[in-house]
């Protein structure tokens, strides 16, 4: 598996959708903060603006446009400035209209030429269960024209959710569902891929080097890694690597290791009855006193303590 499927996978990436819409002025709606999620709107259809916990300038966001909040900031969809201020919560529109979940979420009449139609949802990961590039994410993600920029059939895919959710057709939320973790994962690749922003953890998974061994580290998390063998697979020297990865990633090659050996560790004290000293073998610890012991240190409970808290 490559390094973003595995990081992905590991923090339990799911998409979960809200809603379509279809929105005709005048309008405005306040979404609340949300902790833990990463919200997304894409305009299947028309244009808005979006102003994001109360930035000096609104986001437009145009058709065929992704935004996605990373944080679950607080935040105001609206139509043009005249209707920010009477913005009202997601919740009262949802229950003024009426809304079932089938079909559109429905403000004003529909099919004018006026018509905003947004699909709107969240990106959710495991609770106990993080990582650095996650958190090195800014605010917000505004990718232009989404589709095109990532290739034909993600244009079609988006098509494809804009179609079936809240359709209420045969499988159709599934659809919906799947294709929107692939949104986030389309997305975040994207975003490495085109950003210029030096920035610490971003800019390692850029630099061929530093990716390569971030790469063979999730490949083989049980194997004894030393800062001189993942000098080697960068092929620099030892001093010169470790240079490089604390100031790309933040934290030295041995720290990083340990890091991501316990967010397995913690995956699987979770998601399975293994015995502790199986999992602790898993990512390299021949002993379950010595596994215990880093485990603490970075999850602040024991691996017991914390399989019966999961």
């Amino acid at each position: 598996m490559d390094l973003l499927s595995d990081i992905l996978s590991r923090l339990k990436l799911r998409g979960t959708l809200y809603f379509r819409t279809s929105f005709t002025s005048p309008w405005s709606i306040k979404v609340p903060a949300y902790a833990d999620v990463a919200r997304f709107h894409f305009a299947h259809k028309g244009r808005c603006f979006v102003r994001i916990a109360a930035q000096a300038e609104p986001i437009l966001l145009e058709q065929g446009d992704l935004l996605i909040i990373t944080k679950g900031a607080s935040h105001v969809l609206f139509c043009d400035p005249s209707t920010e201020d009477t913005a009202i919560l997601v919740e009262q529109v949802v229950a003024d209209s009426g809304f079932d979940g089938s079909g559109a979420l429905v403000i004003g009449e529909v099919g004018t030429n006026h018509e905003t139609q947004l699909v709107c949802g969240h990106f959710s990961f495991a609770r106990d269960i993080a990582h650095p590039l996650i958190d090195a994410l800014p605010s917000c993600l505004h990718i232009r024209n989404y589709g095109e920029s990532s290739g034909s059939w993600m244009e079609s895919t988006l098509r494809l959710i804009g179609t079936e959710a809240g359709k209420n057709q045969l499988g159709g939320d599934l659809i919906a569902f799947k294709m929107s973790e692939i949104i986030f994962a389309q997305a975040l690749r994207t975003y490495l891929n085109t950003t210029e922003a030096e920035q610490p953890i971003l800019s390692a998974f850029r630099d061929a080097k530093i990716a390569r061994v971030l790469h063979s580290l999730h490949k083989a998390p049980a194997t004894n890694w030393t800062v001189q063998s993942l000098a080697n697979l960068a092929g620099l020297s030892r001093t010169s690597f470790a240079a490089r990865f604390l100031k790309l990633m933040g934290m030295t090659p041995m720290a990083y290791f340990a890091y991501w050996r316990m967010q397995i560790a913690a995956d699987q004290l979770r998601t399975t009855n293994d015995p502790i000293i199986k999992i602790a073998e898993s990512v390299g610890y021949g002993s379950e006193a010595a596994f215990g012991r880093i485990f603490k240190k970075h999850l602040k409970v024991a691996p017991a303590t914390f399989r019966r808290s999961a």
